[in-house]
């Protein structure tokens, strides 16, 4: 197909099915609704509709919302967790990187009720320099980078993360030296009863059936090397009984799971179509994809 210079009124009335919004959060809230109206399925990739509200979102983003209303019917589009909204969603929201693999780690046990009552899990992650952002600075250059903190206490992701995982979390962000991927290393505080055997019971049957997250065997940990180019989010953990502290680690592509990737699985799902189909090679090619009239 060949690339277009946007023309939003074109868009609104092509012949398809589905529209992502690889675009600034400006762009996003002024096309997403038209879209919509027009009758197009709409995946979003910037912040624009991750936070459930407008008041949020400006408070967040300093972003002002137009259509306000579109919160109610947009659905966030974190897969292992809202997979039956997303089915018949009209907009989705797909969720930041650091939120991904954030979320994936902490919501098995926020569901739960794991984590001891008034602590909050504690969130380290780094992040290669590809979630820097494209503008050229000495800070991301290969030369000059180097491991260091950013956005501490006031990170954009951390609302988003709280709000979705539903717990108050303390987040630190990490720039890292290398060029893509994420790796969380999460801290939490457990609840009275909760042992190694039962938070172990816990992970595996919340993931039992899904396809892109991967629980590691005992003494494997998670790297950015093990999901690079891929779709997975890996997870191990381990339990200081004795103290009752758990940590959690968390590996996803920070340009795949956390962002395309998670899109392309979304897409899936509101289409009726194999969750896995253009992210994982089974044979199936275009096949599956034919049998469900194109998308």
């Amino acid at each position: 197909m060949p690339i277009l210079a946007l023309d939003s009124r074109e868009l609104c009335d092509a012949e398809v099915d589905v529209v992502f919004l690889a675009t600034p959060h400006e762009t996003s809230i002024a096309l997403a609704p038209r879209l919509v109206d027009a009758g197009k399925r709409v995946i979003d990739l910037s912040g624009a509709w991750r936070l459930g509200s407008a008041a949020r979102t400006k408070a967040t983003y300093g972003l002002s919302i137009d259509r306000p209303e579109c919160f109610e019917s947009a659905v966030y589009a974190l897969v292992e967790i809202n997979r039956e909204k997303l089915r018949d969603a009209s907009l989705a929201s797909n969720p930041g990187c650091y939120p991904t693999a954030s979320i994936l780690a902490i919501h098995p046990l926020v569901k739960a009720g794991a984590i001891r009552l008034g602590t909050r899990p504690i969130i380290d992650a780094t992040s290669g320099v590809s979630g820097a952002g494209r503008a050229p600075n000495a800070r991301t250059t290969f030369g000059e980078v180097s491991l260091q903190p950013y956005g501490v206490l006031n990170h954009r992701h951390a609302p988003e993360i709280e709000l979705h995982a539903g717990t108050g979390v303390v987040f630190t962000p990490h720039l890292g030296a290398y060029d893509r991927g994420i790796l969380a290393t999460i801290h939490v505080e457990l609840g009275p009863g909760w042992t190694a055997a039962r938070i172990d019971s816990l992970y595996r049957e919340m993931y039992a059936n899904e396809r892109f997250v991967r629980l590691l065997p005992l003494g494997e940990w998670p790297s950015v090397a093990g999901v690079r180019h891929t779709n997975f989010c890996d997870l191990n953990w381990a339990v200081d009984e004795s103290h009752g502290h758990l940590i959690v680690v968390s590996a996803i592509d920070n340009l795949v799971k956390g962002a395309s990737g998670q899109a392309i699985q979304a897409m899936n799902v509101m289409h009726g179509l194999p969750e896995h189909l253009g992210l994982l090679d089974d044979g199936l090619g275009a096949s599956a994809l034919a049998s469900k009239g194109g998308a």
